[in-house]
């Protein structure tokens, strides 16, 4: 009797699984990613249709609702093979196979009336937003029927469910005649404006030496839209070599919160210092000489141009409208016996009592990569430089002002280029005397983990009625082997520990960030995303608290 019952069970489940999959021949996946203002292929959703017809089916229409105003068109393209991971590139190639401008409608149908054979297709929906969308705007969209040849069919819904943030692609892929914008650094300008500054990589995208300048896209209505590229770093054709000889590249930027003077770092290399750390003699356009401040020697001891690279800072005393020409710091601060000192990419910030502090990084008289901080206090007229903050290999950092008036470090570890372990985290330092001295941090490579990338962290202040309080936000790829899942975190306590709370992109991309207070109530991020070279979101404080 017992294994009758057995049996029977048995046959009962093959026959419901048998069902189930007769029926559950069409899935849809969704990801977490930013649906971009500015971009027109927006991927929100992949379709798998498996037909098990001997005949080719008629066609297929697929109903999709919409809801709210921020929607201008979708469109549906068909793909050979499957595809998880779907670029623009790729889908710009295509043609779509349908596509539908978005009116009052509460519901799309797209419709492909080519004959579907046996066996499994592969479908994508994208979007195009309104160029007025909404930033604290979260878009559902998912099919919910599909009419395969005369047979109208139900689509299971995603399991987990996802919204997808609204965005603004600040800077794309040869946008302004600019081949890649990397390296990101956001700040707030007194009078409110948002101030976003990058990399722009005129011919190529990989790092210097190269035709680089430090561009900058101002805000004035809180990020909704944004004004052309400045630049404000840009070296030319000085010393008679051609500008991809004179490439400046790292930017931090600093808002001056008393003065409302705002500072732009940023490195410059002259010529090419080859691996065995002589400089090049002889550069011309047709040269293809090639090397950087990181690789073999190139950047060695010293202060001349032909020896080490340059720290560079220009200022802005009008909101970001005009800037000075550059001021070179390197004999300023750097000691001889370094082979290298550079600004750390991303913000630097203006502590409680009024100092300055740029996040910056170097190599030692050994060549071993190091991270401290650089300071003034004198609203930036002469600088000063810390100590390393800690004696592993470390380098891009950022500094974020605790509670007590002491300063910690967020520093990115090379020992995490191959440790994935539970050892595998963010450095973590604090000083209280401006980095003549450091202590490890309890959460030292213990709290944050990373896939040895930028990241970036920041201290907002806010008010509840009259209390003043403050939390602690982090940005980086939250994965220990890829640039992928850029997390937005918070700590109430410091940075004792931290809740991950907000995931902007799970794909690939090349993972640096900055983060800014836009106002009391809204955090800014800015982050190279899988979707465009630059993206700018916002999240709302009460989403975070």
């Amino acid at each position: 009797m017992v294994n009758q019952i057995k049996i029977l069970f048995l046959l009962c489940s093959m026959l419901f699984f048998v069902s189930v999959n007769a029926q559950d021949h069409i899935s849809q996946q969704k990801y977490q990613l930013p649906l971009l203002i500015g971009k027109d292929l927006n991927p929100v959703l992949r379709l798998a249709i498996n037909v098990n017809k001997d005949k080719p089916l008629s066609g297929l229409a697929i109903n999709v609702p919409i809801n709210g105003t921020d929607i201008d068109e979708v469109q549906l393209f068909s793909l050979d093979q499957d595809s998880a991971f779907i670029t623009t590139a790729k889908l710009e190639k295509l043609i779509p196979i349908a596509k539908v401008n978005v009116s009052k409608s509460k519901e799309l149908l797209l419709k492909f009336n080519k004959p579907l054979k046996s066996g499994q297709h592969f479908f994508w929906l994208t979007l195009k937003l309104k160029d007025k969308a909404d930033l604290q705007h979260r878009i559902n969209l998912t099919v919910s029927t599909v009419i395969l040849g005369d047979k109208k069919i139900n689509v299971r819904q995603p399991v987990t469910p996802i919204s997808q943030y609204v965005a603004v692609a600040l800077r794309q892929h040869n946008q302004e005649n600019v081949h890649t914008h990397r390296i990101p650094g956001i700040a707030t300008a007194k009078d409110g404006s948002l101030l976003a500054v990058y990399d722009a990589r005129r011919t190529k995208g990989g790092d210097l030496q190269g035709d680089i300048d430090i561009g900058l896209s101002k805000s004035i209505d809180k990020g909704k839209t944004w004004l052309p590229m400045q630049v404000v770093l840009d070296m030319g054709a000085w010393g008679g070599l051609p500008e991809k000889f004179n490439g400046v590249s790292d930017a931090c930027i600093l808002v001056d919160k008393n003065t409302g003077d705002i500072f732009v770092a940023g490195l410059w290399m002259y010529g090419v210092i080859n691996k065995d750390g002589k400089w090049v003699e002889g550069l011309n356009e047709q040269s293809t000489d090639w090397n950087h401040q990181w690789r073999d020697r190139g950047s060695q001891p010293g202060f001349d141009v032909k020896q080490t690279s340059q720290f560079m800072i220009t200022k802005s005393s009008d909101n970001g409208k005009t800037w000075s020409k550059p001021l070179n710091i390197t004999k300023m601060c750097k000691k001889e016996e370094w082979w290298l000192w550079a600004p750390a990419p991303g913000a630097g910030i203006t502590l409680k009592d009024g100092t300055l502090v740029f996040p910056t990084q170097g190599r030692d008289a050994t060549g071993k990569p190091f991270s401290n901080i650089t300071y003034s206090k004198d609203h930036g007229v002469t600088w000063q430089t810390s100590a390393a903050a800690t004696d592993e290999s470390t380098t891009e950092n950022m500094a974020v002002e605790l509670s007590d008036g002491s300063v910690m470090l967020n520093m990115r570890a090379n020992s995490n280029r191959t440790d994935t372990s539970i050892n595998n985290g963010r450095a973590i330092a604090v000083t209280k005397d401006l980095g003549k001295t450091w202590t490890i941090h309890p959460t030292s490579h213990k709290a944050l983990q990373e896939p040895t990338c930028m990241a970036s962290i920041l201290r907002h202040d806010y008010s509840i009625g009259k209390v003043k309080k403050s939390i602690l936000l982090f940005c980086n790829p939250d994965s220990k082997i890829a640039r992928n899942y850029i997390m937005l975190k918070m700590s109430s306590d410091d940075g004792k520990s931290w809740e991950r709370k907000v995931l902007f992109d799970e794909w690939k991309g090349r993972g640096y960030s900055c983060i800014t207070s836009v106002d009391e109530q809204t955090i800014g991020v800015l982050y190279e995303s899988s979707q465009a070279d630059l993206v700018f979101q916002t999240v709302k404080l009460k989403d975070l608290l």
